[in-house]
């Protein structure tokens, strides 16, 4: 028999709210910044390969984001760029860890909804200062039974985290719009994994979706969640 669920565990970031449009609209502006150095296409090919390069270094978010453009304009330039460059590449990331949050559609009243019939947890990647700034700016912080912001989400992490809120992968949900981070390693424990793609998604977050899996599902907006979650239960 099917265990039934009693978690479900949100993503944040293009989840919940948006993130990814600001690190576009900073990457726009890193290359106007860079433009006498390097064509557009080639620059975001060489930040790309350097934020690959760089993870296991920096981690993910805005900090780690800012210091691999610096180096990706050191080195395109080669180390001509001059420091007023640096000091604006600096100043657009203080105003990306300064940008107010917009919710994503229908993310309020779903969540609102399951709070008070499952543990609802926050499972997260990135900063942990700017991770938390935007949790309590989106109003939903009191919703949540758990807040997790890892370095890596990986089965492990996954396996840890619903373990440590006394919760089987079985009996638990993973809800985001990375297959890479938020489906298939919840999936391989166990858990049921949903998939809610967003428009704007990072190139290393991309990975093959688990189609055939029965616990996969792939919803086109968070408003379609709870309807999904009451036939999961019925069955």
């Amino acid at each position: 028999m099917t265990a039934k669920l009693t978690t479900i565990a949100f993503d944040a970031d293009d989840t919940l709210w948006h993130n990814e449009e600001i690190f576009r609209l900073t990457q726009d502006r890193f290359a106007s910044l860079l433009s006498d150095y390097v064509e557009g296409e080639h620059l975001a090919e060489r930040l790309l390969a350097a934020e690959r390069r760089n993870l296991g270094h920096y981690g993910y978010g805005v900090k780690g984001f800012v210091l691999t453009m610096i180096e990706t304009a050191i080195e395109v330039s080669e180390h001509k760029v001059p420091p007023s460059v640096i000091a604006e590449i600096m100043e657009a990331g203080r105003a990306m860890l300064d940008h107010p949050i917009k919710l994503l559609a229908d993310v309020e009243k779903t969540v609102t909804d399951l709070a008070p019939d499952y543990q609802i947890l926050l499972i997260t990647k990135g900063d942990l200062l700017d991770q938390e700034r935007k949790l309590a700016q989106s109003g939903l912080g009191d919703l949540f039974d758990g807040v997790e912001i890892v370095s890596e989400k990986t089965p492990q992490a996954y396996h840890r985290i619903f373990n440590r809120y006394a919760t089987a992968p079985q009996s638990a949900m993973m809800v985001g719009n990375s297959l890479r981070s938020d489906v298939n390693p919840a999936i391989e424990v166990g858990a049921w994994g949903i998939h809610i793609p967003h428009d704007l998604t990072w190139e290393l977050e991309h990975a093959d979706a688990p189609v055939n899996h029965p616990r996969f599902h792939q919803l086109d907006r968070m408003g379609s969640l709870s309807g999904l979650i009451d036939d999961i239960q019925k069955n």
